[in-house]
């Protein structure tokens, strides 16, 4: 199309021999007025349509303005070239000044709101969201990713990954598994479709510590921390540094409970008092259990006292209910009265003993002496 325009144009011109140019001359002025349609089609596509909605109503706003000079220096007694140069002015200067105006003021008309109408407000940039070391070990930053409930994009820097790997190649078994295992959860999370994991190979300068670059590269491209650190979290804060901390995550999603409401637990252990037991709930949260200590591995119900919110996380104390003490009591009655009976038998058979402390056998003979001699010839005279 835009050959097929140079084309005609050149060919109208070389026909037309406008202002008394013939052949070729008449050839470059149509080639020169191609050029510059095509130089105006290249800067409107680029311009909006608000802008460019603008720009026509500034023009013809600017072309009504030059006619009405216009009328007014045609009545004039001024020469016809002095007259010619001011209409022709006019005509560009207003032509010009509201094709310009025009353009810039018809970008903001789209800020403005009309009635009835519904603001739409254009979408913000997110701000990239910095992993640290222990937020990957933790492994609970993949769950939460599944969920969609984090956007945007998720960045990993450099040296958090070469910490992460020496934890992973550290001769203690234990760290060694914790380091492979934030290597699968990050993994993990770049093949999650939707998800964008992004390597970073930004290095904080004057640093040290990873938690100290960290900090550093946050403040600079004003990213936000994701971690478990307590430490971390709190130093990060103090600097002004946006925090996501999983940990206060999970507390904030754990169940509410209030003060007397009953629930049923499992006795797990013992406490720290002399007569409490400890359980935990599904999301960990302990639970402290006072005259729970002689139920250990039972499962009772309570009832709650008090909740106490801790910086690691959130502790439930309760005590028994008073059915479930009803129902001890009840069981605990047979056993008392077989114990009574047992030391009943025991004082009567004590009582049923020898001064030798052996029973006498039942139904053994009796020596009893003899009343009177059996001798012959000792008859009494």
């Amino acid at each position: 199309m835009r050959f097929a325009l140079v084309g005609a144009t050149v060919l109208l011109c070389y026909t037309l021999s406008p202002f008394g140019f013939d052949g070729l001359r008449a050839a470059g002025l149509g080639f020169l007025v191609a050029m510059i349609i095509l130089l105006a089609e290249l800067r409107l596509r680029r311009v909006e349509i608000s802008g460019l909605m603008g720009g026509a109503v500034g023009a013809v706003i600017g072309l009504l303005s030059a006619l009405l000079i216009t009328l007014v220096i045609s009545r004039t007694a001024e020469p016809e070239p002095t007259k010619s140069f001011f209409e022709f002015t006019s005509l560009f200067a207003f032509g010009y000044l509201g094709l310009v105006l025009g353009s810039r003021k018809g970008l903001e008309l789209r800020h403005l709101s009309l009635p009835g109408s519904v603001k739409i407000a254009a979408p913000s940039s997110v701000s990239l969201k910095l992993l640290d070391t222990s937020v990957l070990i933790d492994g609970r930053i993949a769950d939460v990713c599944e969920t969609h409930f984090l956007d945007g994009t998720l960045g990993v820097p450099r040296f958090v990954l070469h910490e992460l790997q020496l934890v992973a190649d550290s001769s203690d078994s234990l760290k060694r598994q914790r380091g492979r295992r934030g290597l699968e959860v990050l993994q993990r999370m770049q093949k999650m479709p939707g998800l964008e994991v992004r390597i970073l190979e930004d290095d904080a300068s004057g640093s040290n510590g990873v938690d100290q670059k960290l900090m550093e590269l946050a403040r600079r491209s004003s990213s936000k921390i994701v971690t478990t650190d307590f430490n971390l979290n709190k130093v990060a804060r103090v600097q002004g540094i946006s925090v996501l901390n999983i940990n206060e995550l999970a507390n904030a999603m754990k169940p509410a409970v209030l003060p007397g409401e009953s629930m049923r637990v499992l006795i797990l252990r013992e406490g720290k008092e002399s007569t409490q037991g400890v359980a935990y709930l599904d999301d960990g949260t302990m639970v402290v259990v006072d005259g729970a200590r002689r139920m250990i591995n039972r499962t009772i119900d309570i009832l709650v006292t008090s909740v106490h919110q801790t910086p690691a996380g959130k502790m439930i104390f309760g005590r028994l209910d008073e059915k479930v003490e009803r129902v001890e009591r009840t069981e605990a009655a047979p056993a008392r009265m077989a114990a009574a009976a047992g030391a009943v038998g025991d004082a009567t058979g004590r009582a049923n003993n020898n001064g030798s402390g052996f029973a006498r056998p039942e139904g053994s003979p009796r020596f009893e002496p003899p009343t009177h001699s059996t001798f012959a010839g000792n008859e009494p005279t």
